[in-house]
């Protein structure tokens, strides 16, 4: 005779949603991920912020079929009471199951292996301009070239924390340390902390750490009430310091994205040097060491500490268009307060989420995150097939009256400006201790 099955209910599934306790629920089964969360490829924090909830949304989105037969060894032997799926994660599931049918998400033809050759074109260009030439304009050029191929780098760097953009995932590592440590000086194992956390928690002001920008930006008032960051497990205090800075932040927004990769050295530094679990320590610290010794003895090569500055100066502020790129997709976007919910996973995606429209020549520019409501919800999707699936995406969003929104590069930075400008005025406002003066009256009720 059959063994009848056990449940349990959503109440008793959310009691398994804290370290040393983590249970989730995939298709109504229930699965005890505790002991994998220590070893989990995309770290603890995407099981921790989805325990004790359904994840079946998410799990179809980040793995591919073959991950499936490995869940049986952490089942519980339990299954979720009243389990449903709504027509939209339907829809959901199978949009991706046709798309792994067809093997898009294997297929990535050559882009990273000519990207790669054009990295290593214009790098080589720029250390040319250094020792090869006297003049000031071309070590400027020089500066700027570099800046560009540290932007390329960082799309490498982006996909291949998604899937595997080599041939095998030892070139899939090695293509990692050499284009984002040991070319631009940022940690592979940093961004992928950082940014897996950003794809199941898209756009909340407590488990975003792309939308916690705190004392520097605030792209709402809600995080004037000093909310307290679940990612970097600080409070983000709005004291006078924050509401100052965050006044004024419509006009430093693009200065600070000039300097934005010193912060991202920082947290690299933070992250490898913690006391925290970071696979292939040493291979990424020797990397950052190799950042280290090239950059500095190439500035070092320029005949004055004028020209140095300027190369330096030249260098960041262009790799700044690609923070700007990195806001322009969620800080104008919907954002809401509390955990990521698996339940309407499809739904905060494209709630918290803008693409950008342009032609198809400009692709190799917006490095895939033209099409960034594709990409969160197939992160794992090639960026080379992300313009193909768009319609599809419009189609299913469009069936289920959900937002789905577009704007030109131009037009976006302008949303994202009016949503800082707007958070700003509010911080003014709040409690009004800054002294006011007409001309900044002036200028920020007429634009």
């Amino acid at each position: 005779m059959a063994e009848s099955k056990r449940y349990i209910s959503q109440t008793e599934l959310e009691n398994h949603k804290k370290p040393g306790d983590l249970w989730i629920s995939i298709q109504g089964k229930i699965y005890d991920v505790t002991e994998w969360s220590r070893e989990h490829p995309g770290g603890a924090l995407p099981l921790l912020n989805l325990a004790g909830q359904d994840a079946t949304d998410a799990f179809v989105a980040y793995h591919p079929g073959l991950a499936w037969q490995y869940l049986d060894k952490f089942f519980t032997g339990y299954y979720l009471k009243d389990y449903s799926v709504s027509e939209v994660s339907k829809d959901f599931r199978k949009l991706a199951a046709e798309f792994s049918k067809i093997g898009l998400f294997e297929k990535k033809e050559h882009g990273t292996g000519i990207l790669l050759c054009i990295i290593a074109l214009l790098f080589s260009i720029s250390v040319y301009g250094v020792l090869c030439s006297n003049s000031a304009l071309v070590h400027l050029l020089s500066g700027a070239l570099l800046g560009f191929s540290w932007i390329q780098s960082g799309w490498i760097g982006h996909d291949s924390g998604h899937y595997q953009v080599m041939s095998s995932r030892k070139f899939n590592r090695v293509a990692q340390i050499l284009t984002g440590n040991c070319l631009a000086g940022i940690s592979i194992g940093w961004w992928k902390w950082n940014h897996n956390a950003h794809h199941i928690a898209c756009n909340s002001l407590e488990f975003d750490p792309d939308l916690q920008h705190m004392p520097i930006f605030a792209v709402s008032s809600k995080l004037f009430s000093s909310l307290t960051s679940y990612f970097y497990e600080r409070k983000m205090n709005f004291d006078p310091i924050a509401r100052f800075l965050v006044s004024y932040q419509h006009w430093t927004f693009y200065p600070v994205m000039c300097f934005a990769r010193i912060n991202l050295f920082a947290q690299s530094f933070l992250f490898l040097f913690s006391k925290r679990k970071v696979p292939n320590r040493g291979q990424e610290i020797l990397g950052i060491l190799v950042y280290w010794t090239w950059f500095p003895l190439l500035v070092s090569c320029l005949p004055n500490w004028g020209e140095r500055l300027m190369f330096v100066v030249a260098s960041f502020s262009v790799t700044g268009i690609q923070h700007v790129q990195f806001c322009l997709n969620h800080f104008s976007s919907s954002v809401y307060v509390g955990p990521p919910s698996g339940n309407n996973w499809f739904e905060k995606q494209t709630d918290g989420t803008l693409d950008i429209v342009c032609s198809s020549w400009m692709d190799w520019f917006h490095g895939g995150l033209q099409f960034q409501i594709e990409h969160h919800l197939f992160p794992r999707l090639p960026r080379c097939h992300l313009r193909k699936v768009s319609p599809f995406v419009q189609e299913l969003c469009k069936k289920h009256n959900l937002q789905y929104d577009t704007a030109s590069f131009w037009k976006a930075n302008v949303m994202t400006i009016e949503t800082l400008r707007s958070a700003a005025l509010q911080a003014r406002i709040l409690s009004n201790p800054i002294p006011k003066n007409l001309v900044w009256e002036a200028v920020n009720t007429h634009g």
